[in-house]
């Protein structure tokens, strides 16, 4: 009665993904934009499961994701809404991307 299973588990990758399939994957998503996980893998080529391949372009792939150390001046504003709004971290999450894109 539950979900039908998102992949066949046999003659599936695993581990570490490869430049190669990193560049298929981006390809694919510039191409056909983020969505329909399940069915992307076989349709990009890919012999990940959809799972692994929403996981890697959220958290490696994305254009936007931003990489590093936070600045002084980003610490200050975050630590200003933390004291001023308290630990609700989605509110400050969104007030300070806000704040950050001004700058």
């Amino acid at each position: 009665m539950g979900r039908t299973p998102c992949c066949e588990k046999v003659g599936l990758k695993r581990g570490r993904w490869t430049a190669e399939e990193d560049a298929i994957l981006s390809d694919y998503i510039q191409a056909h934009g983020e969505g329909s996980w399940r069915s992307l893998p076989k349709n990009a080529g890919l012999m990940r499961c959809g799972k692994s391949c929403r996981l890697r372009w959220i958290n490696y792939l994305r254009s936007d994701l931003r990489r590093g150390n936070i600045s002084k001046e980003e610490e200050n504003i975050i630590a200003y809404l933390h004291s001023s709004i308290g630990n609700r971290f989605v509110l400050i999450y969104l007030l300070s991307t806000c704040i950050f894109e001004i700058y």
